[in-house]
């Protein structure tokens, strides 16, 4: 089973691939796609639509694991990642990848055991979890793995 964890956003798309094989998950691919910002919006969103088509053609994932928006502090920011969070959906159904849903705190929940884990406290049990060389060091790429492994630890793998 591969699975694309996906952490939205305008500014940073953190993306991680990973495969289960025999109840290990093997990191195959992370990355982020950052927007500049000094771009339109729709040319920010179009950035981000040609480069998760260009990564799934590429990496041909089974399933999508998406961090879904809840709640956030920052009201300057809820639209435009609302916004890149609808046009990642819009590749996913294009290419008819099932998506499967998930809030930060399911994931830390899921993740560590507590809703309310710190970043750094998700970073270590991806680190423990992983098969990779070297864990990435953004944080919307650790979040995307995490997104992953969640989705992989909630019955769907």
């Amino acid at each position: 089973m591969r699975i694309i964890g996906i952490d939205p956003g305008l500014a940073i798309v953190g993306y991680s691939i990973i495969d289960i094989k025999n109840g290990e998950h093997i990191l195959v691919s992370s990355g982020s796609i950052q927007t500049d910002k000094t771009k339109t919006d729709a040319s920010r969103l179009f950035e981000i639509e040609t480069d998760m088509q260009t990564i799934i053609d590429k990496y041909k994932p089974d399933i999508a694991s998406v961090e879904k928006l809840f709640y956030f502090k920052n009201q300057k920011t809820i639209i435009p990642v609302a916004e890149a969070r609808g046009v990642i959906l819009s590749v996913l159904e294009k290419n008819s990848i099932p998506i499967y849903e998930y809030t930060p705190i399911e994931v830390k929940q899921m993740i560590t055991g507590y809703g309310r884990a710190t970043k750094n406290e998700v970073a270590k049990i991806v680190e423990m979890t992983v098969k990779y060389k070297k864990i990435p060091k953004l944080d919307d790429t650790v979040d995307s793995i995490a997104i992953a492994i969640c989705c992989s630890r909630n019955n769907i793998c």
